[in-house]
């Protein structure tokens, strides 16, 4: 049997001769059967959890709830009601400016490309529907139904059939039709003319709402980042130091000569290894001793514990702040779930507590002696106090070592626009040096990357590319290795008489043929991130904000190049060689291939958008991970820490989500020209509108964010949209060339040009305003100016046709998400200020304080 044969071969003008081959097609998707079956387990999934969030939302608040709870900036938002669907109208009403106060920019932009894709999608839709829908109808474009007694997927576009004069021609495999007579002006072919003119049409469409959708995050994005100050606004970052200017005075006399602003400070990397690697080791021990600690006071005692010598002396001989036992009724009276570290997370030296010699102690076992071959057992608590005390020790006299500089520093200046001006300009003209970029907030530096030296965070990137792309090739394997297991040939080799049951009920069938292939290539979506959000951290970046875009790439290529590129292009891995040798040979085969196999997956497409939009969007508004893990998670806790952590609001990564819902906006861009296309545009208009709401219910309510971009993946999504537009032409002109139509989809190759340079437009005219603050833009004084004042500029259409946009007097009423978050912060490793926090358990019923120790 040729797993990866031809899905073509041994098949007769579509009549079953011979049983089915069990090639590559089949197991990588799913089949003809009318996609009501989909619809119906999408349908089944997606209202059992919207109904179930709807039932737990007002009764598990510390989860649904969860950002509200805990973030000062949620707390302007409008209360939810309770009622089972009166939250829905309440969220709806929450307006940008809500959302852009206070989730911030990232969330804005995040939300803006789902309201974009509806607008652009709905319009799409109504031409799809009303014009092309019945074209294809009159003229027959669809193929006929499946055998119903093939259990190939592919059976209906086993072939086409081309109306030429009476004559039908079959195209077999993905080889591309023989030079015959041009269609193009054929009369009984003019229909094909309307292909073109909305190639032409639905290309001009999206650029249009791509390009007023980005002038407006530019202007909101702009006026947002121009009216506060932090420290990050006035922070830039210098790499590629020279040894000679590698301290902070000859750098701060350096930038002081460019005459561009006055420098605050200047903090300049060092190699802090040895001390990230002691605070490391003392999160460890920290936590190994606090469940000791949990673990011995969650015995009953045969007494209350109570408090020994109050004078206790730190090993510095300063006296410890330490305060008294807090009774019953006053740690009764603490909210369990909003009771963060500062409630719940209690220290304390562990000479505090009475030893009751009725707890037995914990124990664990250290190793010593030759190569550690010696072990014994030891008092737990004991132990790891003692090994907290000589870390603390080494902490301390580690923190007064001056360390070696590294070619990386901050720079904070006494202005946005001086900074914005040295991360604008060239500083030094030898190549690589003094290098200058904007700075990530303090919370976002990952400050053992900005040691590391240039070159080994290079090989890192380029190994990681590399291995990343290696995974990209070789993913499909599991992939048809995952989805053969669910073929119907698989369940006819294995079980024959269940095969041959299934055949002959067509909803088992399709169940097996069209719903589980669908579903294990979104679980394969699902799971994939977080292996690329591991790799990414490993890459060396040296923020947050960065890593988090990285994410998104990386993911996006995934989906594309995998679920996508894999399955259409090339069909299988075994294909892959062949379709890439008559590449080279024919540069018109990819567009026939690319046309030929979009065709042959169209109903794998629905599928997927319906189950990825009806299906498990409610279960992400669900949280169903969430809520699936917390049994679990209550069972493993023992300490405050793992309680509190349990309570803290869920992380939203934008890694996670956006890669996904670009490849479905690809996808409506394909089809939506193509027969069938108004169905595909319809699920992707509901794919949206579900995404933007549930979205934006997490991002408000539910979830945090702990990166902070700044906007920038808005430039990201701008090209892989073009990028969509660019395999939705090549779709468009194979389409029309298998017609034989080659004046016509010879005349899309303009709009393909087009479109690149308009790409190339696009990255000199509007990315540096995606990454940069404009110097008009910078708030300066105490006054300011309105909006349209600063933005009333032709190249941004002045203040009309923009729609609601978040003005200057709005966001300045009060202090942005960025100001709050980084109120107080600097530029420093936080292993040289951290404070020493020696954390305990908390008994059942009485609570010890804590006590800080601060070098």
């Amino acid at each position: 049997m040729d797993l990866f044969g031809d899905p073509d071969k041994d098949r007769d003008g579509g009549n079953k001769t011979t049983p089915p081959v069990c090639d590559g097609d089949l197991y990588v998707g799913p089949g003809t059967k009318d996609i009501q079956v989909q619809l119906g387990i999408s349908l089944l999934l997606g209202l059992s959890a919207f109904l179930a969030f709807c039932t737990l939302r007002p009764r598990w608040k510390s989860l649904y709830a969860a950002r509200k709870r805990h973030s000062d900036r949620a707390v302007g938002l409008p209360a939810l009601p309770d009622t089972f669907f009166g939250w829905i109208p309440a969220l709806y009403r929450i307006t940008e400016q809500q959302v852009l106060a206070s989730a911030g920019l990232d969330a804005y932009v995040f939300l803006a490309f789902f309201k974009m894709s509806i607008q652009l999608f709905s319009v799409l839709f109504v031409f799809a529907a009303v014009v092309l829908e019945p074209i294809n109808r009159h003229y027959g474009d669809d193929d006929s139904p499946p055998n119903k007694t093939d259990a190939t997927l592919f059976s209906a576009h086993a072939t086409y059939g081309y109306r030429n004069d009476g004559h039908a021609r079959q195209l077999n495999g993905s080889d591309p039709p023989e030079r015959e007579p041009d269609n193009s002006f054929n009369r009984n072919m003019g229909y094909l003319w309307s292909y073109l003119v909305f190639t032409y049409f639905f290309t001009g469409l999206t650029l249009y709402f791509m390009d007023k959708e980005t002038r407006k995050v530019i202007r909101v994005r702009q006026d947002y980042l121009g009216t506060q100050s932090t420290i990050t606004d006035r922070t830039f970052r210098v790499s590629g130091i020279p040894k000679d200017l590698r301290t902070e005075k000859a750098i701060k006399e350096l930038v002081q000569k460019l005459e561009i602003g006055k420098v605050e400070s200047v903090t300049i990397s060092r190699n802090w290894k040895a001390l990230d690697d002691l605070l490391e080791h003392r999160q460890t021990v920290l936590a190994k001793l606090e469940e000791s600690w949990s673990v011995y006071l969650a015995q009953k005692p045969s007494q209350s514990p109570r408090r020994l010598n109050e004078d206790t002396q730190d090993e510095n001989g300063e006296g410890n702040e330490s305060q008294g036992l807090v009774g019953e009724e006053s740690a009764d009276a603490v909210d369990e779930e909003a009771g963060g570290e500062s409630g719940r997370l209690l220290g304390g030296s562990p000479s505090l507590l009475h030893r009751d010699p009725g707890l037995k102690r914990p124990q664990t076992r250290f190793w010593y002696g030759f190569l550690n071959l010696q072990s014994r057992k030891t008092d737990a608590i004991d132990y790891y106090s003692e090994k907290l005390r000589v870390l603390d020790e080494k902490i301390h006299e580690a923190r007064k070592k001056t360390y070696e500089p590294a070619d990386l520093a901050f720079v904070t200046m006494d202005s946005i626009a001086a900074c914005q001006m040295a991360i604008q300009a060239l500083i030094d003209p030898r190549p690589g040096q003094l290098l200058t970029k904007p700075a990530p907030a303090p919370s976002d530096v990952v400050w053992r990357n900005t040691y590391a030296p240039r070159s080994r965070r290079r090989i890192r990137s380029w190994v990681i590319t590399a291995f990343v792309a290696f995974l990209s090739v070789i993913w499909l394997v599991p992939v048809a290795s995952l989805a053969s297991v669910l073929s119907i040939c698989t369940v006819q080799s294995v079980l024959p008489s269940f095969g041959e049951w299934l055949n002959h009920h067509d909803t088992a069938r399709a169940l097996v043929q069209t719903g589980l292939p669908t579903i294990v290539v979104s679980l394969l979506n699902i799971a994939v991130p977080y292996l690329y959000d591991f790799l990414s951290y490993q890459q060396g970046m040296i923020s947050q904000g960065d890593i988090a875009l990285s994410v998104i790439s990386k993911n996006f290529f995934f989906t594309f190049f995998n679920i996508f590129l894999i399955f259409t292009v090339f069909g299988a891995v075994t294909s892959i060689w062949d379709v890439l040798r008559n590449s080279f040979l024919d540069t018109t085969y990819i567009a026939y291939t690319l046309a030929r196999q979009i065709k042959l997956l169209s109903f794998f497409y629905t599928n997927f958008i319906m189950l990825q939009g009806l299906g498990l969007f409610p279960f992400r508004l669900l949280e169903f991970g969430s809520v699936a893990l917390y049994p679990i998670y209550r069972m493993g806790a023992k300490t405050p820490r793992d309680f509190a952590e349990m309570v803290a609001p869920p992380k939203f990564y934008y890694g996670f989500y956006l890669p996904t819902a670009l490849l479905v906006f690809i996808l409506c861009l394909v089809y939506s020209a193509l027969p069938r296309g108004a169905l595909v545009l319809g699920l992707g208009v509901a794919y949206f509108a579900l995404g933007h709401f549930t979205y934006k219910y997490q991002l408000l309510y539910a979830m945090d964010q702990p990166q902070h971009a700044t906007g920038g993946a808005w430039r990201m999504i701008c090209y892989r949209i073009i990028l969509g537009l660019a395999v939705f032409q090549l779709t468009m002109s194979g389409y029309l060339a298998l017609r034989s139509a080659f004046t016509v989809a010879l005349l899309v190759v303009p709009l393909l040009v087009a479109t690149l340079w308009y790409s190339y437009s696009f990255k000199r005219q509007f990315e540096p305003l995606t990454r940069f603050i404009s110097l008009r833009s910078i708030k300066r004084g105490s006054g300011g100016v309105s909006v349209d004042a600063i933005l009333a500029d032709d190249d941004f259409g002045g203040g009309g046709g923009m729609g609601e946009l978040p003005t200057r007097d709005l966001l300045r009423r009060n202090s942005t998400v960025d100001e709050e978050r980084e109120k107080g912060s600097r530029y420093v490793n936080p292993s040289l200020v951290t404070p020493l926090v020696l954390i305990i358990a908390q008994h059942p019923t009485h609570t010890t304080t804590h006590e800080k120790r601060q070098c």
